[in-house]
């Protein structure tokens, strides 16, 4: 795949979040597909305050132990070191279902997204919204597992995803 054709990709927060707390799982997976360079992952820079304040809530660090300021450190390099980021993303959608979810839509309609990753409920039923696609008909919005299908397919028989050609399955 060259630099051309890579897809690219918007992780929401929660895909962030399972990727630090575990490393297996298909956020996990998605994210260390980054480090094969099978897609151009973007962000900005709220998304990164978000991703930050969320892995450091005291309360979730009460439930995930091994969620340690050492590993939001390290995820938060490899964000830097390897994510493309937007400044200055756009508003040019509003969402009134979920204002919060407002900066990952724009984030991907800014970047030209072919993919918005999410657990989201609220973002998943957008992306089987009819009028969303009609507006913005080359953005798909998938959970981490679609994703990772999406990517074994896009890379083809010859590249594969680097854990082997068959698709994950949840």
């Amino acid at each position: 795949m060259t630099q051309r054709e890579k897809p690219a990709v918007v992780f929401d927060c929660m895909v962030y979040l399972q990727a630090a707390v575990s490393t297996k799982g298909p956020a996990a997976a998605a994210l260390n597909m980054l480090e094969a360079a099978m897609f151009s992952l973007y962000v900005s820079e709220d998304i990164l305050r978000e991703v930050r304040d969320v892995l450091t809530r005291p309360k979730l660090r009460q439930k995930k132990r091994n969620l340690t300021e050492e590993r939001v450190d390290a995820l938060m390099q490899r964000l830097s070191q390897k994510a493309v980021l937007v400044k200055n993303v756009p508003k040019q959608f509003a969402y009134d279902r979920d204002p919060d979810d407002e900066p990952y839509i724009n984030l991907a309609i800014a970047a030209g997204a072919k993919y918005l990753v999410t657990r989201d409920k609220d973002l998943l039923d957008l992306g089987n919204d009819p009028d969303f696609h009609l507006r913005f008909p080359d953005l798909e919005i998938i959970d981490p597992v679609e994703f990772l299908n999406a990517m074994s397919s896009e890379a083809g028989p010859e590249e594969g995803t680097g854990k082997g050609d068959n698709p994950v399955k949840e």
